[in-house]
């Protein structure tokens, strides 16, 4: 178990036990794999901020975007979907702060821009997927099934006057084991026929060797771009400069971007991890499979919500309470 994760059991289960009320009252001992368990509310609307409540079902049903792990917002209160939603959605249709918040990261931008892919174009989208599917992934749900993004700006860059799209990777408390999606049998096959792991990598071999930012490899079977979380990563960088190449049929037109991967600095399980294929941590492994590094950052969540903790107190207290 990691103790990050352990820790956050504990900090969840507290919460649900306290007189604070966080979680509406729901006693928890939900649902979770057929199993009740103590940090699973019964209600997995009660697993979200209050007041996003209404609006991030109205957001999720208007888009037609999946939940993680069924049909509702799920109780799990470890859910790293839920965490996202609950640091960002209240914010969303706060130019000002969405901006503010961008910048306290990397201060470049001075305009962030609608989300025009939405059916309500605000300034923060979630489980963004592209128009058309330009990584042979066959299925574009928005939220499953596909690679889609957690979180998403669309911003004016001050000095070159482009547009870049910033895509966010949400990370609560995953850690990885050594798991190789390369080598990954389907459902029903015999042990070791690799079906899955090898259309995986008939998928995306000729998008990293075209791609202007992943490092090519003279072999992909066993690498680092099928180990989470970089098989992630991968995918994602590929999405971001696919959508930027084919801005003409896309309903986001950009010229450039900047990948933010949102990790509690306390989860020292997945970001102090050492890869036996790098012999480097987390952030130095990823760096290094990138021509352009610096177009890749990790902030912790309470340090991305910096810029704009006085203007929200609320839910800033909500956050800290709840996460921080």
């Amino acid at each position: 178990m990691s103790k990050y994760k352990n820790s956050q059991y504990e900090r969840q289960v507290k919460l649900i036990r306290d007189t604070s009320n966080i979680f509406s009252g729901d006693k928890g001992y939900g649902y979770f794999m057929k199993i009740r368990r103590n940090f699973v509310l019964k209600n997995g609307i009660n697993n979200l901020y209050e007041p996003i409540r209404d609006g991030v079902i109205e957001y999720f049903n208007d888009n037609n975007i999946s939940w993680w792990g069924g049909h509702k917002p799920t109780g799990h209160t470890l859910s790293s979907q839920i965490a996202c939603l609950n640091h960002l959605f209240a914010i969303m249709h706060d130019k000002d702060a969405v901006l503010a918040m961008l910048n306290g990261v990397r201060d470049e931008f001075e305009e962030v821009l609608p989300i025009s892919c939405d059916a309500k174009p605000q300034y923060i989208g979630f489980e963004v997927v592209s128009r058309e599917d330009h990584l042979n992934e066959k299925i574009s749900t928005r939220g499953s099934n596909c690679t889609s993004i957690d979180a998403l700006i669309y911003a004016v860059h001050k000095g070159d006057k482009k547009r870049w799209i910033i895509p966010i990777e949400w990370k609560y408390t995953e850690y990885y084991g050594k798991k190789d999606k390369s080598n990954e049998d389907r459902n029903g096959e015999v042990k070791g026929t690799n079906g899955k792991g090898q259309e995986r990598v008939n998928r995306y071999e000729p998008l990293i060797n075209a791609s202007m930012q992943l490092k090519s490899l003279d072999c992909y079977y066993g690498s680092i771009y099928y180990q989470e979380p970089f098989y992630q990563l991968m995918r994602q960088t590929l999405w971001v400069e696919n959508v930027i190449k084919n801005s003409n049929i896309e309903k986001l037109e950009a010229e450039d971007y900047f990948h933010i991967h949102v990790i509690p600095s306390d989860n020292k399980d997945l970001l102090d991890k050492v890869y036996s294929v790098s012999n480097k941590r987390m952030e130095e492994t990823w760096r290094d499979m990138l021509e352009v590094p610096s177009k890749y950052m990790i902030v912790d969540p309470k340090t991305l919500f910096l810029p704009i903790v006085d203007k929200y107190p609320d839910l800033s207290s909500y956050l800290d309470k709840r996460y921080w």
